[in-house]
């Protein structure tokens, strides 16, 4: 197995983590990857320190491993060789990871056109669009704005010359990161970061603490990618300390990492240290995904509790929600039912399983989101 020298030239230093960090991701072990590894690559046998090599740095996977790697770790080949953020990667992960050549083909097309014309949207058309994205995917599947995201994205690309401009595509990459599985680990991961990277090259501090904090919440929620949720619900929280709808994310995603863990004081001590924040920086009934409002929050709680057994939080949280949960948003009151079916699933009882499938499936299938599938995985699992 030659493993010296990366294809391009490229450090083993700069690929080693990159590796790393994708393979945790998916919440592998080495072990596992070079088993994955073993299986792409038919014969040849990958071991445990091979992975292991390659992670350190010491050495380099040829341009044949890359190839297999990319592949197992879901990711564009690019990906392995470029940690930069940048216009180029930008464009080549939108096109690479999310959608097919034939419509990443036409995606590009309307990127350079836009450029070429040099009259793409305004600020406030883009402003406009955020918002309207955060309404849509409160009441719309991930698939059906998937696409659209990424046309918008690959015209913002073209015009990110002032730094509102990375503010914007920030909030748009979170969104987009939303559109894909947690547990496919890579793909939304991947995004999550960018979008992190982007509000960082804005400079703007509210979207660097609100794109950290609504990763943490999403994958926390998600139950997926733990150990990344729990390092950007840290950044949000070192980054300021001021209440606002990013920290209570941040507090909240992390209180779930904690309860998926075990660790029951600290999930419950963060959900008081949530309430207290979000007393000073909770939305009104805004019905966008840009919001917290009183009824989601307890949303977020809702499930907390029914994943450590605690009955009366979780009841108390699903008749908060209730009372101020919009009847336009009815995927939501979909997750709480489920919640109910993820206790009885705890506590061992028979019908959990049947709750939770009855509510999911009495919710039209285009409503079906990818959160509610894995919430469903999660429950028969319990």
């Amino acid at each position: 197995m030659r493993t010296r020298g990366a294809p391009d030239g490229t450090p083993a230093h700069r690929i080693g983590p990159v590796i790393k960090d994708l393979r945790k991701s998916l919440g592998w072990s080495q072990s596992h990857l070079a088993t994955a590894l073993g299986r792409a690559a038919g014969a040849e046998t990958v071991t445990r320190e091979h992975v292991s090599r390659w992670e350190s740095g010491r050495v380099c996977p040829s341009a044949h491993w890359l190839r297999h790697l990319a592949t197992v770790l879901q990711v564009p080949l690019e990906t392995l060789n470029n940690i930069r953020v940048d216009r180029r990667t930008f464009l080549t992960d939108i096109a690479g990871v999310a959608i097919a050549p034939a419509v990443a083909a036409d995606l590009i097309e309307a990127g350079f056109a836009a450029a070429l014309r040099g009259d793409g949207p305004s600020q406030d058309d883009w402003e406009a669009a955020v918002e309207t994205y955060g309404r849509d995917y409160m009441t719309s599947g991930a698939a059906e704005i998937q696409k659209r995201l990424a046309a918008d994205l690959v015209v913002l690309q073209q015009q990110l010359d002032a730094s509102h401009s990375w503010s914007i595509a920030a909030k748009l990459a979170t969104l987009y990161a939303k559109t894909f599985p947690g547990s496919d680990g890579a793909k939304a991961v991947t995004w999550y970061r960018h979008a992190a990277a982007f509000a960082d090259r804005a400079n703007d501090e509210t979207a660097r603490v609100w794109v950290r904090g609504r990763a943490a919440i999403a994958l926390g929620y998600e139950g997926a990618a733990l150990g990344v949720a729990d390092t950007l619900a840290s950044q949000a929280l070192q980054l300021d300390d001021r209440p606002s709808l990013g920290r209570v994310n941040a507090i909240m995603g992390k209180a779930h990492v904690a309860a998926l863990r075990g660790d029951r004081a600290t999930a419950l001590a963060l959900v008081d240290e949530g309430r207290r924040v979000f007393d000073h920086a909770g939305s009104d009934d805004a019905e966008t995904d840009y919001a917290v409002p009183w009824w989601r929050f307890n949303v977020f709680i809702s499930l907390l509790g029914a994943r450590l057994g605690e009955e009366r939080l979780a009841m108390n949280a699903q008749e908060e929600a209730g009372r101020s949960l919009p009847p336009s948003l009815p995927r939501f009151k979909t997750h709480l039912e489920m919640h109910r079916g993820l206790m009885l699933a705890r506590v061992g009882s028979p019908y959990g399983v049947g709750h939770a499938q009855d509510a999911l499936n009495a919710l039209p299938p285009e409503k079906h989101s990818l959160t509610l599938r894995m919430l469903m995985e999660e429950i028969r699992a319990a």
